[in-house]
């Protein structure tokens, strides 16, 4: 289902159904390659999303700040809902590689995998918080 939602672009339903395929590994199983592989897409289509999302807005709120304080206000707020969304895939996905995959890896290269998935998006949302302070001033 999940290779159903990706053909459709439907990135949030992939999200939730990943979820549910990594719920179902069972102890000593691990995911196989493919599922692997299309774990990282999910989120990377969603969070590329998201992040495209949060440029435009800033764009237009910078271009609208020599003009109009009220639309201003309003896009800050718009902003705000998709940084709390982007928080949150971000939060999603380090829960699912913290609370499971990394604990049941038993195979290096799926440990490796899992590890560096961690490290990336760590990476990612560091980046995201720092460009997004550095844009949140008025």
């Amino acid at each position: 289902m999940a290779k159903l939602a990706e053909q459709v672009e439907h990135y949030k339903e992939m999200v939730e159904y990943m979820e549910k395929v990594v719920g179902a590994v069972g102890e000593g199983e691990e995911l196989t390659v493919e599922d692997r592989n299309l774990l990282s897409i999910t989120y990377k289509n969603v969070i590329v999303a998201l992040h495209v999302s949060w440029r435009i807005v800033s764009f237009i709120k910078q271009k609208e700040g020599r003009r109009n304080h009220n639309h201003v206000v309003a896009i800050r707020d718009y902003r705000a809902r998709i940084e709390s969304k982007i928080d949150s895939i971000y939060g999603g996905i380090l829960r699912l590689l913290d609370a499971h995959l990394i604990l049941v890896a038993a195979a290096i290269d799926s440990k490796v995998f899992y590890l560096k998935m961690k490290g990336d998006y760590y990476r990612y949302l560091a980046e995201f918080k720092i460009g997004s302070e550095r844009n949140l001033r008025p």
